[in-house]
């Protein structure tokens, strides 16, 4: 059984003694399917949450749009309606907070694993090692920042996994030439996979807009911050300090000025609902 959280090197791009530790099997269609039969799902603050262990996602991820709800995500679907059915259309919803990990157990069906987007997309690269089929565009982050993403994955994974990498403009969801022009390269490259990490909720609700526009995809996933882990541009917190519950801690001392108003504002009554739907 694969045990991701024990695998990664907390704060360093390079994943220290991953290659050894994640298997990459194949599994048949009918077992797929026959996976896909069992899911078991965790309600949440009003949103349904799949529960999977690692090993039971990664076999069983070949198509679909991946969302990973964490507090933010659920604090920001109870006020807007353009998210919450942005979240409807997706196929696989999966743990990213060790908050939500929690906060099953207080609710009695406990999450079998959390997995976070930054811990998704170097453990499904590592799957998928030797699956020619799999190739993947990057889209988010900064200048430079996918181009050198792309590159530190391609080294981990021993092949190029990732065929393509683009840095959008600020602010470029609202620029429908340059959504166009972005959807051409993605349709013009070999991939197979998206990797959106624009941040929520743009990133979700981009990828539903626009997922129907590009048939050679089979996986779309959001995942955040995932590509300037990659890019080694911001470290993650140490793993004891996510163990804890104190990553948004973690984030919102190495960025104030842009998280400040989600953790102390936002996201601070999610506590007291909680209990309300524990108790209630």
């Amino acid at each position: 059984m694969v045990n991701v959280s024990q695998i990664l090197d907390s704060g360093s791009p390079n994943y220290a003694g991953f290659h050894s530790a994640i298997p990459s099997a194949k599994v048949s269609q009918n077992q797929a399917k026959g996976t896909q039969s069992r899911r078991e799902r965790i309600e949440i603050l009003d949103t349904v949450i799949d529960n999977f262990s690692w090993d039971e996602f990664l076999n069983q991820l070949h198509q679909g749009i991946v969302f990973t709800p964490n507090v933010d995500h659920l604090m920001n679907l109870r006020h807007d309606p353009a998210f919450r059915a942005a979240y409807a259309q997706a196929d696989y919803r999966v743990c990213d907070s060790q908050v939500l990990f929690y906060a099953s157990r207080l609710l009695g069906t406990p999450f079998k694993a959390k997995i976070s987007g930054s811990d998704l997309l170097p453990a499904f690269c590592h799957h998928h090692r030797n699956n020619e089929d799999v190739k993947i565009f990057l889209l988010g982050g900064a200048e430079g920042i996918p181009q050198k993403a792309q590159a530190n994955i391609n080294a981990r994974t021993g092949r190029q996994i990732v065929v393509a990498a683009h840095s959008p403009s600020f602010g470029f969801e609202q620029d429908e030439a340059e959504c166009q022009r972005i959807l051409d390269m993605i349709r013009q490259s070999s991939a197979t996979v998206l990797v959106v990490g624009v941040g929520a909720p743009k990133q979700e609700k981009w990828i539903v807009k626009y997922h129907q526009q590009l048939p050679n995809i089979n996986i779309f996933m959001g995942l955040g911050a995932a590509l300037d882990f990659e890019a080694g541009n911001k470290l993650r917190s140490p793993k004891w300090v996510s163990n804890l519950c104190l990553e948004w801690l973690h984030r919102l001392q190495s960025e104030p000025k842009r998280l400040w108003r989600r953790y102390l504002l936002r996201d601070l009554p999610f506590l007291w609902l909680l209990f309300k739907q524990k108790f209630s």
